[in-house]
C-alpha cells in the first residue's frame, strides 16, 4: 500500500458502488500516472459515468478507496460540498447561465493570471467568444466555455463525461484538438468516458473497457482493438468479422479448434486475384468516401470488407486473404 500511495498520481483500489442491491461498479482497480491519458469505454449502462463520479468525489464508494496525489478522495458522506478541489468533472449535461456575457461567466472562478487565462482561452478555442452572450452560442461553443470555466480553477485532473456526444463533425474535431491541448499545453491529466468507443482510439494511452460495472479488458488502443478478449470488446471498437472454425481453417490453411472463432477487421482483408483463399460472393458495394465497403457472403456468413477499389460485380466470386498472417481468436 505504501508503494501504491507514493507512485500513483491517481489510484483506484477495489472500488464498488451498489444501488438497489446491485453493483453498478464492481471491484474496479487501476492507476494513472501524471499526464497519462486514460479512456473508459463501454456500452450505455456499463458504469462509466458512475466510475467517473466516484473518482471525482461526487459519489460515495460503498467499497474500496480512491487516492489522488497520495491522499484519499472524500465522497459526499465525508464532506459538506461534494467534489475535490484538484479534480474537475465536465458532465455531458453541462449548463451555462442565460443572459450573461462569456467573459462574465469566466471571471467568477478565475484563479489564473491574465496571461494564463488568455492561454487557456486560446487552448479552449473561445478567445473570440468572450464578448458573446450565452444565448448566442452553439452547443459546441457552450461546451468549450463550460470546460474553460472548470479549467480556470487550475485542476490537476480533468474528468470528461461523453465530450464527443451530440456534436456535429466540425465541433467534434475542435473538441478533440482542445482535449489534446489541455493535456499537452496545459499539463492537465485527463480521463475521458465515451460510449462511442472508436472515439477513444486516437487519443488514449490506455483504455479500460467496462461491462456491467466491471473492467473486462485494459490495455493500449492497439491491444483492445486488435486483441479483444471477447465479442463484446470486439464489437465495441468497430465493425468486425467473426469467422467460424471451418472458414478460418480455409483462410489459414491449418486446422482450427472447434470452439474458436477468428476475428478479422474489415481493413485486414485483401482481395486476391488468384483462387487461393476464402471464396466469397459479392452482395453489396457502398461508397464511404475514403474507401468502399463491400459486403460478401462466404458459406452462410456475411463478410465485411474495406477496399480501395470497387472493381467487382455484384454476384462475383472473390478470394479473400489476410494482409498479414496475424490471427486472433476468441
Amino acid at each position: 500500500m505504501v508503494y501504491f500511495r507514493c507512485m500513483a498520481f491517481l489510484g483506484v483500489s477495489a472500488v464498488s458502488k451498489i444501488e438497489n442491491s446491485l453493483y453498478t461498479v464492481k471491484h474496479i482497480s487501476f492507476t494513472q500516472a501524471r499526464l497519462q491519458k486514460i479512456a473508459i469505454a463501454g456500452a450505455s449502462g456499463s458504469g462509466k459515468t458512475t466510475l467517473l463520479k466516484l473518482i471525482g468525489g461526487l459519489l460515495q464508494p460503498d467499497e474500496g478507496a480512491i487516492l489522488f496525489e497520495g491522499k484519499k478522495v472524500r465522497g459526499p458522506n465525508d464532506q459538506l460540498i461534494p467534489g475535490h478541489a484538484g479534480i474537475a468533472y465536465l458532465s455531458q449535461h453541462f449548463e451555462l447561465r442565460n443572459n450573461y456575457r462569456v467573459h462574465e461567466i469566466l471571471s467568477y472562478a478565475n484563479e489564473l493570471s491574465q496571461q494564463e487565462a488568455d492561454t487557456l482561452y486560446r487552448v479552449c478555442r473561445i478567445d473570440h467568444l468572450l464578448s458573446r452572450r450565452t444565448d448566442q452560442l452553439s452547443g459546441g461553443e457552450k461546451q468549450r466555455i463550460a470546460l474553460a470555466r472548470l479549467l480556470i480553477g487550475a485542476p490537476r485532473l480533468l474528468l470528461l463525461d461523453e465530450p464527443f456526444s451530440n456534436l456535429d463533425a466540425v465541433h467534434k474535431a475542435i473538441i478533440r484538438t482542445v482535449v489534446d491541448d489541455i493535456n499537452e499545453k496545459l499539463g492537465i491529466s485527463c480521463i475521458l468516458v465515451s460510449h462511442d468507443a472508436p472515439d477513444t482510439l486516437p487519443w488514449a494511452d490506455t483504455i479500460l473497457v467496462l461491462n456491467k460495472g466491471e473492467i473486462i479488458q485494459q490495455g493500449s488502443p492497439q491491444q483492445v482493438y486488435r486483441q479483444p478478449v471477447n465479442e463484446y470488446c470486439a464489437g465495441l471498437f468497430g465493425a468486425c468479422n467473426l469467422l467460424n472454425p471451418e472458414e478460418a481453417a480455409l483462410l489459414l490453411q491449418v486446422p482450427i479448434a472447434a470452439e474458436k472463432r477468428m476475428l478479422v477487421r474489415p481493413e485486414q482483408w485483401t482481395i486476391n486475384a488468384g483462387a487461393q483463399g476464402l471464396a466469397a460472393s459479392v452482395k453489396k458495394i457502398s461508397f464511404m468516401g475514403g474507401y468502399y465497403s463491400i459486403e460478401a457472403v462466404a458459406g452462410l456468413q456475411t463478410i465485411n470488407i474495406k477496399s480501395a477499389t470497387s472493381s467487382f460485380a455484384l454476384g462475383e466470386t472473390i478470394s479473400l486473404a489476410l494482409k498479414n498472417k496475424d490471427a486472433w481468436f476468441l
